[in-house]
């Protein structure tokens, strides 16, 4: 069975970089690609719950912290492996997101490096 994987990102491009870079192992995933918060709220609520989310921080409507936030508080979502991939590498939010998140990888990525944290965190 496909693992389910939720990538929130405003940037369209990533976006797409991710889905073909992943492509390659579409025998294992599913990607359910959204551009914003309020549709991972959406794709949420809908009971549409990923094996693991793959986090951008920095996006203009909610941010990646704040949608962190809601995942943690909700119990049915908690439990959710959670990837930060975000181009934000000061000292405080690598600290946090390392210490909080499942991982935390900076932009640029490669793409490798994100199979290789997917297989370790959802087998």
């Amino acid at each position: 069975m496909k693992k389910k994987i939720l990538i929130v990102d405003d940037n369209v491009d990533i976006l797409h970089t991710l889905k073909r870079g992943l492509e390659i192992f579409n025998d294992k995933y599913e990607l359910n690609l959204v551009e914003n918060g309020s549709k991972f709220l959406e794709q949420m609520e809908k009971n549409k719950k990923p094996d693991l989310i793959l986090l951008d921080i920095m996006m203009p409507d909610i941010s990646g912290w704040d949608l962190f936030a809601k995942i943690k508080e909700n119990v049915d979502w908690s439990n959710i492996p959670i990837v930060f991939l975000t181009a934000k590498a000061d000292g405080f939010s690598v600290g946090f997101g390392k210490k909080n998140a499942d991982a935390y990888i900076t932009k640029p990525f490669e793409i490798n490096t994100i199979k290789k944290t997917i297989d370790n965190l959802i087998k």
